[in-house]
């Protein structure tokens, strides 16, 4: 049930490649997920290759290993991306509240692909909920550098933390603001802006059926103002030499290669650079599944059958042909279109931007004895060296985080999480924060207590319960075949079960 607009606009683009395009529809949508490479085992491995990936999915179906099947197919364009047939659902899982890997629709894995984000750097996602790019960027970040999450919404700024929390994301500051309020906070501090915009939606009819209700040509030009005003914060916040990553999830041109236009008309210090590592990929790997032709603005203009983009865009910028344009007709995956652009100039050697806030306070030593005592009793000596790095532990209210070195101050922004949190500091005790088991490689604890995912306790445990277990008392970290899952406290004989509340509701998932 198309829009029958947008049935006429896609026909009169699309032209003699139409047809394949609205048999598209027909078929059944693409599954995959992204393993995550912050997850570490017991064996200080995360799940990398084809290999381990198909032992994950034969646990994940309740097989033996390398009983799969056939071979997980790579998402061509995202490291650690694998498709998975349906019949799988990860998301029922274990392994998921691990954080072992995140499920993502393979075409949105791109634009993060295209920000190539370096470890070390200052990154910006600026439209970020629910947390599919910021993960992906944070996972090639490897734990270096600093990551701001922002979204808008309050609701999806929550369901955008918890995907930080799950992934064990320790870099990641997560806030609630309009990009006009970060704006004049972080004056040309990033390295690198993926801007992910709000838009309506058009590539994801087939998987959204409400965006497809919502649909109407004034929509599409609201979200392209909206778009315009986006981009503009983003500008401001850039450094100069830096790269802004600007994708939707539509077919539009006014919101595609017209929002780039215009952008880049009122921000001449701007150029689109070839999305070239995505087209590589798929051309390299095509058939497998993928298509040797993905091509952004000429690929429009050829299937047009007339002037191309300039049918649909006034004023065309150069090099728009760079562009990227994923078609669900030839690619594994829903539409997409992404943007490569950077901005002239560079920072001198030694400068570095800073945050109008400045730099928060160091926090008493006083006020840590409970949690350094945690640290040496429960954990390595290679965590507490980390989490006991002078000048790195801030305290909102009793909560107490553990932050990336560098982190700007964020008085006078909402903020729902500011680095890893590390747990409470109550009265005379220390808890520790789910967030920081999660973090945790097995290795890292002092006491481990390992579950089965073949055998129903690690569900049992993540439904709330307590179970029978001999040891030492103390904090435990419970894992699920090698990988944290989150804490227990042993005394008495009993595994005291402090999954947090608010997630015990695996069972009905």
């Amino acid at each position: 049930m198309l829009p029958e607009l947008f049935c006429k606009r896609m026909r009169e683009m699309l032209g003699e490649n139409y047809d394949a395009f609205l048999a598209s529809y027909e078929r059944e949508k693409c599954q995959a997920l992204r393993f995550n490479p912050l997850k570490r085992s017991a064996e200080g491995t995360y799940v990398k290759g084809t290999k381990r990936a198909a032992d994950c999915f034969a646990a994940m179906a309740g097989q033996e290993k390398q009983a799969a099947p056939s071979s997980p197919v790579p998402v061509p364009w995202a490291e650690d991306g694998y498709y998975y047939e349906k019949e799988l659902q990860p998301g029922r899982h274990p392994y998921h509240q691990a954080g072992l890997y995140y499920i993502q629709e393979p075409s949105a894995m791109a634009p993060a692909a295209l920000l190539d984000a370096q470890p070390g750097e200052r990154i910006l996602d600026l439209c970020a909920a629910p947390g599919g790019k910021s993960t992906q960027i944070a996972a090639a970040l490897r734990g270096q550098g600093i990551l701001v999450c922002n979204e808008i919404h309050p609701a999806r700024a929550k369901i955008l933390s918890e995907n930080i929390e799950r992934m064990g994301v320790r870099n990641a500051c997560v806030v609630n603001e309009t990009p006009e309020r970060l704006a004049d906070v972080f004056l040309e501090y990033f390295d690198r802006i993926l801007v992910d915009a709000p838009c309506s939606g058009e590539g994801m009819f087939r998987k959204n059926e409400e965006a497809c209700g919502e649909w109407s040509p004034e929509n599409v030009a609201l979200c392209a103002d909206r778009q315009d005003a986006i981009l503009s914060c983003a500008a401001r916040m850039l450094r100069p030499g830096g790269r802004l990553v600007y994708s939707t999830c539509t077919f539009a041109p006014q919101e595609n290669e017209g929002s780039v236009s215009r952008f880049i008309a009122a921000h001449p210090e701007f150029r689109i650079l070839p999305a070239g590592s995505v087209k590589r990929a798929l051309r390299e790997k095509a058939g497998r599944p993928g298509t040797a032709d993905v091509s952004g603005g000429d690929l429009l203009g050829r299937l047009s059958g007339g002037d191309g983009i300039g049918e649909w865009v006034d004023a065309p910028a150069a090099h728009i042909e760079d562009t990227l344009r994923l078609w669900p007709q030839f690619v594994a995956g829903e539409g997409h279109f992404a943007a490569v652009l950077e901005k002239d100039g560079g920072v001198p050697e030694g400068c570095a931007p800073a945050a109008s806030a400045g730099a928060d306070r160091k926090i008493p030593e006083r006020e840590l004895g409970d949690f350094i005592a945690f640290v040496k009793a429960e954990l390595s000596d290679a965590a507490e060296a980390m989490l006991l790095d002078e000048g790195r532990l801030q305290r909102f209210g009793d909560r107490l985080y553990w932050v990336p070195e560098g982190m700007p101050a964020v008085r006078g922004l909402k903020v729902l999480r500011a680095g890893l949190q590390v747990g409470t500091l109550k009265k005379n005790r220390f808890e520790p924060a789910h967030a920081l088991a999660l973090w945790l490689a097995p290795d890292q604890a002092a006491h481990v207590w390992d579950l089965s995912s073949r055998d129903g306790s690690a569900r049992r445990y993540l439904c709330g319960e307590t179970f029978p277990a001999d040891g030492e008392k103390g904090w435990y970290l419970i894992c699920v075949d090698g990988f944290s899952l989150g804490w227990g406290k042993l005394a008495g004989g009993t595994m005291k079960n402090h999954y947090p509340r608010g997630l015990r509701n695996f069972g009905s998932v």
